[in-house]
Order: C-alpha cells, then structure tokens, then sequence
C-alpha cells in the first residue's frame, strides 16, 4: 500500500470562520470513534496521519484550501529527509553540490528549494521524520539515509571536514539587522581569500563602498551579499535566488560571475526563478517538484538544456513522473504593424529633474491592444516615467497626448494594511473571477489580512487589485518580483488575455527577459547613465527593441528547437558571431 501523509498549512486554516472545524465534524473516522481529526494545542486543526483512510472528504470540504492528503509515488516508501511539524512540509532528497560544475535549482515556491539549501548549509539538521526529536540525528544516520547516491559522498567529506560551505540567503533583506557599518567594512570582514578588489570590480560596487549599509537598495545589498559569499575561503558555494532585486544588465553580470567561482575543486549550487538566467548560469540542473506546502523531491540530475526542457514540458521521462498536468509553450512571433494600429495615449517631449537625476522620453505612441515591455537597468528612469504616465508625478516639460484612465500598480508593495484580502479584491471577485481568482490562485488568501502575505502572495493581490480598476492603460512596475517561474508564465498569460478581452493595453516593467518575451508585442527600452540620467526609446515592434537591449548588453539570444524558448548563446560561439555578424541579436 502506497504510502500517505497528511498535512496542514496552518496559515490557511480559520476554525472560527468554517463552523468550528467542519473538517471534525465530517472525517468519516472522528464518527467512528477514534480521533483522526483533532483540535492542537495552536488552535488549529491537526490529522493523526495513521488512522487517516484517504477518503478526501476533509480536503475537498475544507473551504480553505488548509488540508492536503496526499498518496506518495511508491518510490517514497522511506522517511522523509526533513519533515516540518506531525502535519508540516515533507521533503524527500537533496540536490547534490558537484565539483568543478553549477548546479542549478527549479521548481515552483513552496516546494521545499530554500529548506534544502539550508540543510547542505548545515543551518537546518535534518530530521529523518522524526521531527518530535529535532537535533537527535547523527552524521551517521544521514550518511545511511543517502547510501548509494552523490549526497553520501557530499555528507561524508562534510563529516570529515573536507567541505567548506558559504550560504547566501534568499532573504538580503536581513542584511542590515544583522550588520551595520560602511559596505567596505562588511567585504572587508568577509574577504578570507585576498580577493577583495577583484571581487569589487567584478560585481560593480565601487560607488557604494563608503555607504551605510543600512542605506543602500535592494540589488546593491544583493551584489553587497553575493561579493561576501564569494569571499568567503570556501568549496562549495550555495547561492539562494541571487538576481532577485537586480536588473537585467547586472543579473547577467552576475551570473557570469557566479559561473567563474566553479572549478575542479570547487561546486556551486544556486536557486533561480529566471530561466534565461538559470540557463546560461548553470551546467546542470535538477528539478524541484512534488505538491507545495506539502511534500517535495528532488528529480536526477539533467544537463542544464534538458532539465529546462523537462521542466517546461512538466515531465520526467527517466523517473516516469508527470508532475503538472500541462506543457509550457513558447511560440515564435509574427511581427507586430505598430502603424495600422489605432493611438491609445501619446507623449512628446518629456523631461523630469528629480534629484539630481534627469528623464527624457522624446516621443512615442501606446496603441491599442499593446503590451509593452519596459527594459533597463535600475536607477535609469522607468519608474519615474511609469509615474508620469500614472499622473503620479507631473513632468517639467513636454505632454502627453489624450490622457486616458489609467490603473497603476507600484514597484513598491505597503503591506501594513489590517484589511482582508477579500475586501481588497471586492470588484475582481464580482466580476473577474475566472480572469483573475481563479489563475492567480486568490480564494486561498480570502481571509488573510493584507499585512499577513508574503512577498509573492502580496504581489499577486496587488496585480488583481490593478486589474480589476475599469481603465483603458494598465502600468505595472516589476510584478514578476517574489513570483516563481510558473506564476510568472501563467501571469503572462493572464495578462495578454486580458488586454485582449477589454481591448485595453498595458505597459509593462520588468527585468525578467523571458517574461517579458512572453507576454510582449512590443518593447520599450531605457538607455542612459543610472542615478544621472534617463532617455526613455520606443515602443518598438520586439525584434527591433531586443535587438537595441541585447546589443548594449553585449549578448546573442536564439530559440530553443524544441521547446522555442529564447536561450542566450555563449559569449564568442558559432552562433554568437554570426549573430552579431547579422545584427541578429535576438534570436532568428
């Protein structure tokens, strides 16, 4: 018989608000007798999984979405590596540092990728299951459990001290509580390999080393984390989502950087939701999968083309597992004629002093029925001008040509807000609940207060909340941010249908190019000197806007044959000079 476990996202289980514990009063056991269901001490509901029949009555009644009772594959016999809690998350593998190559990490949030990067770092002991015995598990237990496979090897040499391990975090935010003082300071504290100013040069920060810590953006406390990992006199290197908060420009800066730290002596391991990032970044990857919030596993490892084919199409083929119901497709674009469509707004001669930073946007047009992506680095200008057209800030100079409703959503999220989900999506729940509830996945959050989200839960709230305003121009600054990479492309999709469905048009800032990819006709790009000044180009029909981004970037992009997404040539290759032989920058 196939094994079961049972759990309970707590955060999502509301006694008071489901009639005191519906799912009590109807698991076909508690009327038997014996208390499979039952009230814990939090208050919340708890399943004594070994009495559980697997009946599903008490996940489908469950107006909340709280309660999963899963039969795992039969491959999962065996304890899991981790578990949180008797009704917490269940992970059942690790991936596997290798010498001399990147390994890269896929997988939707919530799937267990951050807590097993935590156990290789040694911040999380493994439990073996036995989570009533947290910190009882020896290295000889763990080696046991990994008997056979890559991750005894990695165990035994940690045991033996042969392994020396820096951990970025996926939370730089955290930086500045723990650490206060000039950045110098902070890389110099961290350099145990002599390599400081090499590192500095290579990550770009020699114009915030004398700033506060405490003082400085999110991608600089990124590039700040990334540098002090690197410093750091280690062999394996573990990099969780290190291109969150960074702009396109510097993520591939970045990547290569990350790339450079792999040798014959040294492994890296890095999670990332930017496929195109991921792709040019790793040498192989494994895929993270299973049910989020419940259970996760981790699949073989893929060369780094097939685990990303494999992950699209949503298929294992050498596990024989399907674990999404569905293929991610990505299609080649007919060219988009900006001239025969009809003039939704227009700007002329724009200019903005703010802070010692100057915008221009010469002119351009948003026509009917577009969806623009917005490219460049940080500190060039795209919020400010996103601003601008949201009437937000007023401009020095210039106008803007038949001022239409516009609905804003900022790059920026408050969260402190005491209201219900519900309340906030009032108009989305009335009126656009197959366009927006449903995909984005937003009954779940229902009840939850607004400063109860997370990042990614906020973000998604924030989208629907834009969407829902009756206007004809939807801005929305950076809205893949906190998404994993399936909300990302189901977020593109949900997008462009409703541009098509109201006949309305969206201009779009991102720095996710394959999101972008996806979901534009049309491309707007920043050029400029960041933090001095900004000169806002186009729309372009995409080939032509790629072509000006990827040119300043010094990349060649071309499609996949298989699976048609845009992967980024390597630098000097065949294809790379033939490319820029062409002016074929983006992929032909």
């Amino acid at each position: 018989m196939a094994k079961r476990i049972a759990v309970i996202e707590e955060d999502k289980c509301f006694p008071d608000k489901c009639g005191n514990y519906l799912c009590i009063r109807v698991c076909p056991v508690n009327r038997q007798g014996p208390e499979c269901i039952y009230k814990a001490e939090s208050g919340k509901a708890a399943i004594h999984t070994e009495l559980c029949i697997g009946c599903m009555i008490c996940p489908k009644k469950c107006p909340f979405g709280a309660i999963h009772i899963i039969n795992l594959p039969s491959e999962l016999e065996k304890e899991p590596i981790h578990q949180y809690g008797e009704n917490g998350f269940h992970l059942y593998s690790l991936p596997t540092p290798i010498f001399g190559k990147v390994v890269g990490i896929v997988g939707r949030n919530g799937i267990g990728k951050s807590t097993a990067i935590k156990i290789l770092a040694g911040l999380i002991q493994p439990n073996l299951g036995r989570f009533e015995k947290e910190g009882n598990v020896d290295f000889k237990e763990i080696i046991n459990y990994f008997k056979g496979t890559e991750a005894q090897i990695f165990f035994e040499k940690l045991r033996d001290g042969k392994i020396t391990i820096a951990y970025k975090p996926q939370a730089v935010d955290m930086i500045p509580k723990q650490f206060s003082g000039r950045v110098i300071d902070l890389l110099k504290k961290a350099d145990q390999k002599d390599q400081l100013q090499e590192v500095i040069a290579a990550l770009e920060l020699q114009d915030i080393l004398e700033h506060d810590i405490q003082h400085i953006s999110g991608g600089e406390l990124q590039r700040v984390a990334i540098a002090a990992t690197a410093l750091k006199n280690a062999n394996v290197y573990l990099f969780d989502e290190p291109t969150s908060f960074l702009d396109s420009k510097q993520r591939i800066h970045v990547s290569r950087f990350i790339k450079s730290l792999a040798d014959e002596e040294t492994a890296v391991l890095v999670i990332e939701h930017d496929l195109i990032i991921l792709d040019s970044m790793t040498d192989v990857v494994q895929i993270m999968y299973g049910e989020a919030g419940a259970y996760g596993i981790v699949s073989q490892i893929k060369a780094t083309k097939q685990g990303i084919n494999a992950y699209l199409a949503g298929y294992l083929k050498e596990e024989n597992m399907r674990f999404r119901d569905h293929a991610i497709v990505f299609e080649a674009k007919a060219p988009v004629d900006i001239k025969k469509k009809e003039t939704l707004t227009a700007w002329q001669g724009i200019a903005m002093q703010l802070d010692g930073f100057s915008l221009s946007a010469p002119d351009g047009t948003i026509t009917k029925h577009a969806v623009i992506g917005v490219l460049g680095e940080n500190g060039i200008g795209k919020t400010t001008f996103v601003k601008i057209l949201a009437g937000v800030l007023k401009a020095k100079a210039g106008n803007i040509e038949k001022n239409v409703k516009v609905s804003y959503k900022p790059q920026y999220l408050s969260s402190d807000s005491e209201e219900l989900v519900m309340n906030v999506l009032q108009r989305a729940v009335q009126k656009y609940d197959a366009q927006l509830i449903r995909p984005l996945d937003l009954q779940p959050l229902f009840l939850k207060k607004m400063n109860m989200l997370s990042g990614g839960e906020l973000q998604r709230v924030a989208i629907a909340k834009c969407l829902q305003e009756d206007a004809y121009l939807y801005l929305l600054d950076e809205p893949s941010a906190y998404l994993d990479i399936e909300q990302r492309l189901i977020l593109s999709k949900v997008l462009r249908r409703f541009m098509e469905e109201k006949g309305a048009s969206a201009l779009i800032v991102d720095h996710d190019v394959l999101f972008l990819d996806y979901i534009s006709n049309e491309l707007m790009v920043f050029e400029g000197a960041p933090a001095k000044n900004g000169r806002a180009t186009g729309p372009f029909p995409m080939e032509q806007g790629m072509n000006a981004f990827l040119q300043k970037v010094n990349i060649t992009m071309r499609r996949d044959p298989e699976s048609k997404m845009p992967r980024v040539n390597k630098t000097d290759s065949r294809l790379d000079r033939e490319q820029k032989k062409t002016g074929k920058w983006y992929y032909h």
